[in-house]
Protein backbone atom coordinates (compact mmCIF):
# COMPACT_ATOMS: atom_id res chain seq x y z
CA UNK A 1 0.00 0.00 0.00
CA UNK A 2 1.36 3.42 -0.96
CA UNK A 3 0.75 6.26 1.49
CA UNK A 4 0.70 9.75 0.02
CA UNK A 5 3.47 11.93 1.42
CA UNK A 6 2.08 14.78 3.50
CA UNK A 7 4.62 17.13 5.10
CA UNK A 8 2.14 18.63 7.56
CA UNK A 9 1.09 15.18 8.76
CA UNK A 10 4.49 13.51 8.78
CA UNK A 11 6.23 16.33 10.63
CA UNK A 12 3.32 17.55 12.73
CA UNK A 13 5.29 16.80 15.91
CA UNK A 14 8.12 19.05 14.69
CA UNK A 15 5.63 21.82 13.88
CA UNK A 16 3.97 21.56 17.29
CA UNK A 17 7.36 21.80 18.97
CA UNK A 18 9.04 24.54 16.94
CA UNK A 19 6.00 26.23 15.38
CA UNK A 20 5.16 26.86 11.72
CA UNK A 21 8.14 29.20 11.24
CA UNK A 22 10.51 26.74 12.90
CA UNK A 23 9.40 23.88 10.65
CA UNK A 24 9.66 26.11 7.59
CA UNK A 25 13.18 27.14 8.61
CA UNK A 26 14.30 23.52 9.10
CA UNK A 27 12.99 22.64 5.65
CA UNK A 28 15.21 25.36 4.17
CA UNK A 29 18.52 24.66 5.93
CA UNK A 30 21.56 22.77 4.64
CA UNK A 31 23.53 20.73 7.19
CA UNK A 32 26.76 18.91 6.36
CA UNK A 33 27.69 15.88 8.48
CA UNK A 34 31.22 14.47 8.32
CA UNK A 35 31.65 10.87 9.47
CA UNK A 36 28.56 8.67 9.03
CA UNK A 37 29.42 6.07 11.65
CA UNK A 38 28.62 5.33 15.27
CA UNK A 39 27.86 8.98 16.04
CA UNK A 40 27.24 10.55 12.64
CA UNK A 41 24.65 8.05 11.43
CA UNK A 42 22.48 8.84 14.46
CA UNK A 43 22.97 12.58 14.02
CA UNK A 44 21.78 12.28 10.42
CA UNK A 45 18.79 10.18 11.50
CA UNK A 46 17.75 12.88 13.98
CA UNK A 47 18.20 15.66 11.43
CA UNK A 48 16.15 13.81 8.81
CA UNK A 49 13.35 13.20 11.31
CA UNK A 50 13.34 16.92 12.13
CA UNK A 51 12.49 17.74 8.50
CA UNK A 52 15.88 19.24 7.57
CA UNK A 53 15.63 20.07 3.89
CA UNK A 54 19.17 19.40 2.66
CA UNK A 55 21.87 17.10 4.02
CA UNK A 56 25.39 16.53 2.76
CA UNK A 57 26.90 13.24 3.99
CA UNK A 58 30.67 12.78 3.94
CA UNK A 59 32.35 9.39 4.50
CA UNK A 60 34.46 6.96 2.46
CA UNK A 61 33.74 3.80 4.48
CA UNK A 62 31.43 0.95 3.60
CA UNK A 63 29.07 -0.71 6.06
CA UNK A 64 30.88 -3.58 7.79
CA UNK A 65 29.74 -6.36 10.10
CA UNK A 66 31.80 -4.85 12.91
CA UNK A 67 29.56 -1.74 12.73
CA UNK A 68 26.46 -3.69 13.82
CA UNK A 69 26.69 -2.78 17.51
CA UNK A 70 26.54 0.99 17.05
CA UNK A 71 25.60 2.29 13.57
CA UNK A 72 22.00 2.73 12.46
CA UNK A 73 22.57 1.77 8.82
CA UNK A 74 24.50 -1.39 9.79
CA UNK A 75 21.98 -4.03 8.70
CA UNK A 76 22.42 -7.38 6.95
CA UNK A 77 21.16 -6.01 3.62
CA UNK A 78 23.57 -3.06 3.75
CA UNK A 79 26.82 -4.94 4.32
CA UNK A 80 29.42 -3.76 1.82
CA UNK A 81 27.36 -0.75 0.77
CA UNK A 82 28.80 2.76 1.03
CA UNK A 83 27.69 4.35 4.30
CA UNK A 84 26.57 7.53 2.58
CA UNK A 85 24.44 5.52 0.14
CA UNK A 86 22.88 3.42 2.91
CA UNK A 87 22.08 6.57 4.87
CA UNK A 88 20.63 8.30 1.81
CA UNK A 89 18.17 5.42 1.42
CA UNK A 90 17.08 5.78 5.05
CA UNK A 91 16.58 9.53 4.62
CA UNK A 92 14.46 8.97 1.50
CA UNK A 93 12.19 6.63 3.48
CA UNK A 94 11.81 9.26 6.21
CA UNK A 95 11.53 12.43 4.13
CA UNK A 96 11.41 12.01 0.34
CA UNK A 97 11.65 15.79 -0.05
CA UNK A 98 15.04 16.00 1.67
CA UNK A 99 17.85 16.71 -0.79
CA UNK A 100 20.83 14.46 -0.05
CA UNK A 101 24.33 15.03 -1.39
CA UNK A 102 26.72 12.08 -1.06
CA UNK A 103 30.44 12.74 -0.75
CA UNK A 104 32.21 9.40 -0.76
CA UNK A 105 35.53 10.58 0.61
CA UNK A 106 37.41 11.18 3.85
CA UNK A 107 38.06 14.77 4.89
CA UNK A 108 41.71 15.82 4.80
CA UNK A 109 43.38 19.22 5.25
CA UNK A 110 43.82 19.33 1.47
CA UNK A 111 40.27 18.62 0.27
CA UNK A 112 38.24 20.82 2.63
CA UNK A 113 37.41 23.48 -0.02
CA UNK A 114 36.00 20.77 -2.30
CA UNK A 115 34.05 19.01 0.47
CA UNK A 116 32.57 22.27 1.75
CA UNK A 117 31.70 23.67 -1.67
CA UNK A 118 28.38 25.47 -1.44
CA UNK A 119 28.96 26.42 2.21
CA UNK A 120 26.29 24.72 4.35
CA UNK A 121 24.45 26.54 7.13
CA UNK A 122 26.28 24.45 9.75
CA UNK A 123 28.78 21.57 9.89
CA UNK A 124 28.54 18.61 12.27
CA UNK A 125 31.94 16.95 12.75
CA UNK A 126 31.77 13.29 13.79
CA UNK A 127 35.29 12.35 12.63
CA UNK A 128 37.98 10.68 14.71
CA UNK A 129 40.93 12.09 12.71
CA UNK A 130 42.67 14.74 14.81
CA UNK A 131 44.47 16.45 11.91
CA UNK A 132 41.27 16.65 9.90
CA UNK A 133 39.37 18.07 12.89
CA UNK A 134 41.99 20.78 13.37
CA UNK A 135 41.94 21.72 9.68
CA UNK A 136 38.13 21.74 9.65
CA UNK A 137 37.90 24.00 12.70
CA UNK A 138 40.41 26.46 11.22
CA UNK A 139 38.58 26.46 7.87
CA UNK A 140 35.19 27.02 9.50
CA UNK A 141 36.58 29.90 11.56
CA UNK A 142 38.10 31.52 8.46
CA UNK A 143 34.84 31.22 6.51
CA UNK A 144 32.55 32.01 9.46
CA UNK A 145 30.87 28.60 9.25
CA UNK A 146 29.12 27.36 12.41
CA UNK A 147 30.58 24.05 13.61
CA UNK A 148 29.55 21.39 16.12
CA UNK A 149 32.43 19.03 16.99
CA UNK A 150 32.08 15.60 18.61
CA UNK A 151 34.86 14.06 20.68
CA UNK A 152 35.85 10.47 21.39
CA UNK A 153 33.21 7.85 22.24
CA UNK A 154 35.30 4.68 22.19
CA UNK A 155 35.80 3.08 25.61
CA UNK A 156 32.95 5.06 27.22
CA UNK A 157 30.15 3.28 29.08
CA UNK A 158 27.92 5.94 30.61
CA UNK A 159 25.81 8.09 28.27
CA UNK A 160 24.89 10.38 31.18
CA UNK A 161 28.51 11.58 31.26
CA UNK A 162 28.11 13.28 27.87
CA UNK A 163 28.45 17.06 28.00
CA UNK A 164 28.00 20.04 25.67
CA UNK A 165 30.35 23.03 25.99
CA UNK A 166 32.48 25.44 24.02
CA UNK A 167 35.62 23.65 22.84
CA UNK A 168 37.73 25.95 25.04
CA UNK A 169 36.02 24.50 28.14
CA UNK A 170 36.09 20.76 27.34
CA UNK A 171 37.55 18.49 30.03
CA UNK A 172 38.37 14.79 30.00
CA UNK A 173 38.63 14.23 26.22
CA UNK A 174 42.21 13.73 25.07
CA UNK A 175 41.46 14.07 21.36
CA UNK A 176 39.61 17.37 21.78
CA UNK A 177 42.36 18.62 24.11
CA UNK A 178 44.90 17.99 21.34
CA UNK A 179 42.65 19.72 18.79
CA UNK A 180 42.24 22.72 21.11
CA UNK A 181 45.98 23.02 21.84
CA UNK A 182 46.92 22.97 18.16
CA UNK A 183 44.23 25.47 17.24
CA UNK A 184 45.69 27.83 19.83
CA UNK A 185 49.26 27.22 18.74
CA UNK A 186 48.88 27.23 14.96
CA UNK A 187 45.62 28.95 14.05
CA UNK A 188 45.22 31.97 16.31
CA UNK A 189 42.45 30.68 18.56
CA UNK A 190 42.26 32.38 22.00
CA UNK A 191 44.88 31.10 24.44
CA UNK A 192 44.18 29.92 27.97
CA UNK A 193 44.90 32.32 30.82
CA UNK A 194 45.90 31.56 34.39
CA UNK A 195 43.99 34.59 35.60
CA UNK A 196 40.64 34.35 33.88
CA UNK A 197 38.31 31.96 32.13
CA UNK A 198 39.49 30.95 28.65
CA UNK A 199 37.99 32.95 25.81
CA UNK A 200 35.36 31.16 23.78
CA UNK A 201 36.30 29.39 20.53
CA UNK A 202 32.76 29.69 19.17
CA UNK A 203 32.74 25.93 18.51
CA UNK A 204 30.31 23.81 20.50
CA UNK A 205 31.68 20.39 21.41
CA UNK A 206 29.93 17.18 22.46
CA UNK A 207 32.18 15.11 24.70
CA UNK A 208 32.26 12.63 27.56
CA UNK A 209 34.13 13.38 30.76
CA UNK A 210 34.14 9.67 31.65
CA UNK A 211 37.55 7.93 31.85
CA UNK A 212 38.20 5.47 29.03
CA UNK A 213 37.49 1.83 29.88
CA UNK A 214 40.24 -0.50 28.59
CA UNK A 215 39.51 -4.22 29.16
CA UNK A 216 42.87 -5.93 28.68
CA UNK A 217 41.38 -8.91 26.86
CA UNK A 218 39.52 -6.72 24.33
CA UNK A 219 41.67 -3.66 23.60
CA UNK A 220 45.18 -2.85 22.57
CA UNK A 221 45.81 0.63 23.99
CA UNK A 222 48.81 1.06 21.69
CA UNK A 223 46.53 1.03 18.63
CA UNK A 224 44.84 4.31 17.75
CA UNK A 225 42.23 2.68 15.53
CA UNK A 226 41.35 3.77 12.02
CA UNK A 227 37.55 3.51 12.07
CA UNK A 228 34.64 4.82 14.05
CA UNK A 229 35.71 6.95 17.02
CA UNK A 230 38.67 4.77 17.99
CA UNK A 231 36.30 1.81 18.41
CA UNK A 232 38.76 -0.40 16.54
CA UNK A 233 41.01 -0.05 19.58
CA UNK A 234 38.38 0.41 22.28
CA UNK A 235 34.99 -1.13 22.73
CA UNK A 236 31.92 0.99 22.10
CA UNK A 237 28.35 1.32 23.34
CA UNK A 238 25.49 2.40 21.11
CA UNK A 239 24.03 4.09 24.19
CA UNK A 240 26.98 6.52 24.16
CA UNK A 241 27.56 6.90 20.41
CA UNK A 242 23.89 7.41 19.54
CA UNK A 243 23.38 9.84 22.42
CA UNK A 244 26.38 11.88 21.25
CA UNK A 245 24.91 12.00 17.76
CA UNK A 246 21.53 13.14 19.06
CA UNK A 247 23.13 15.90 21.15
CA UNK A 248 25.12 17.11 18.14
CA UNK A 249 21.96 17.17 16.01
CA UNK A 250 20.07 18.99 18.76
CA UNK A 251 22.79 21.65 18.98
CA UNK A 252 22.82 22.14 15.21
CA UNK A 253 19.03 22.56 15.13
CA UNK A 254 18.96 24.97 18.08
CA UNK A 255 21.73 27.08 16.55
CA UNK A 256 19.94 27.36 13.21
CA UNK A 257 16.56 28.16 14.73
CA UNK A 258 18.13 30.87 16.89
CA UNK A 259 20.03 32.45 13.99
Amino acid sequence: MTIEFDVARRFSGVRRLYGEQGLARLQQVHILVIGIGGVGSWAVEALARNAVGKLTLVDLDNVAESNMNRQIHALEENLGKAKVAAMRERIAAINPQCEVIEVEDFVTPDNLPQVLTGLPDIVVDCMDDTKAKIALAAYCKQHKLPLVMVGSAGGKLDATRLRLADLSQVQGDRMLAKVRNQLRRDHGFPKASDHKKSASFGIMAVYSDEPVERPEEACDASQTGLTGLNCAGYGSSICVTASAGFIAAQQAIQHLLAA
